[in-house]
């Protein structure tokens, strides 16, 4: 890899693995540079209000990590929240261009699978039978 330069990532879009979600649901789009202190001002300042019942947190590669740290801090300043965990895989595309293009070599496109979460936490009850529940003080 060598002779070649990557040129671009293209990131396929992933469907959120939850049905039935409230149009305007507050999404917590975790990146590995997202500062955990902004987000949690902003998430906890929102699920205080009392017309605010979920709230979805996502991440994916590195901010996998942030993502659950987040989840974690927010169960325990509110307590009494639900819980839906969903782990996925995101695919992406890297796109590899030759450094001498004179060199005779073609571009190449590589396809990489990396984990991602999707955390739905609610105020109201939730399915239990539903898989990666985790209920209340659990």
């Amino acid at each position: 890899m060598e002779n070649y330069k990557k040129t671009k990532i293209v990131e396929k879009p992933c469907p959120l693995p939850f049905t039935d979600l409230p149009p305007d649901i507050i999404e917590m789009k975790v990146k590995d540079g997202s500062k955990i202190r902004n987000l949690m001002g902003y998430a906890i300042g929102r699920m205080e209000l009392d017309s605010v019942r979920q709230i979805l947190f996502t991440g994916s590669g590195k901010a996998v990590s942030k993502t659950i740290t987040c989840v974690e801090i927010m169960k325990r300043r509110l307590k009494e929240l639900h819980q839906i965990t969903k782990v996925l895989f995101k695919q992406i595309e890297e796109i590899w261009e030759p450094i001498v293009p004179e060199a005779g070599l073609d571009a190449l496109t590589v396809k990489r699978n990396i984990p991602a979460i999707c955390v739905l936490l609610s105020k109201d009850a939730l399915d239990p039978q539903e898989p990666g529940y985790q209920a209340p003080g659990s």
